[in-house]
């Protein structure tokens, strides 16, 4: 099977010599702190149309395993749609661990607040009920670290074509001719308003 790289670790040892000059990080802490997301996406689901194989990946830069998938979790929690598969979710981790991999700060800053959804859900946020992770995620609003994570979800989340394709979304008109070729009548994916909120027809 073949996997669907969402993200690659790029630059190779020019990379990672970067990133340990920017952080006072040995060797080994180094190559401790990256990981891998995997995952499949289901038979049937719309955006498997988009994807070569079921298969998916993301290699992380800066952050291990756990916390990419901690965070995966958290943006879920933050923004929760049963249609959308943990690979549109991937790239949420794959942007803030781009942002972990060029600031020190961030990384420090990511780093503790998983640590701290796990103390709050008892070892295991990723692993966490449903409920005690809401629970979790609703004790840190508006922290730095809850706000950067969700400042992250609106792109990461939004404006690609998994999401659009998921919901039904044609995406934008511009450069398909204006809505004018496409029809006005096409908004099929959203439900209809109802009658009350159009005017009265005018008459004459």
């Amino acid at each position: 099977m073949q996997a669907i790289r969402i993200a690659t670790a790029s630059g190779g040892a020019a990379s990672a010599a970067s990133t340990v000059q920017q952080a006072p990080l040995t060797r080994r802490e180094f190559l401790k702190g990256t990981g891998i997301l995997l995952g499949t996406l289901a038979i049937g689901a719309p955006i498997a149309a988009l994807a070569p194989s079921r298969a998916w990946a993301l290699e992380l830069k800066a952050l291990d395993t756990a916390t990419g998938d901690t965070l995966l979790k958290f943006g879920r929690v933050l923004y929760p749609h049963a249609q959308l598969p943990d690979a549109v979710y991937a790239l949420l981790v794959k942007d803030l661990d781009a942002m972990a991999a060029a600031d020190p700060k961030v990384a420090t800053l990511l780093r503790d607040g998983v640590a701290g959804l796990d103390r709050a859900t008892g070892g295991a946020f990723a692993k966490a009920k449903p409920a005690a992770q809401l629970a979790a995620v609703k004790a840190i609003e508006g922290k730095p670290f809850f706000a950067t994570v969700r400042g992250k979800c609106v792109t990461a989340l939004y404006d690609n074509e998994m999401t659009w394709t998921a919901f039904g979304y044609p995406g934008e008109s511009f450069s398909k001719g204006g809505y004018i070729r496409r029809g006005f009548q096409d908004l099929k994916w959203l439900p209809d308003p109802p009658a009350d909120a159009s005017p009265p027809p005018f008459l004459g």
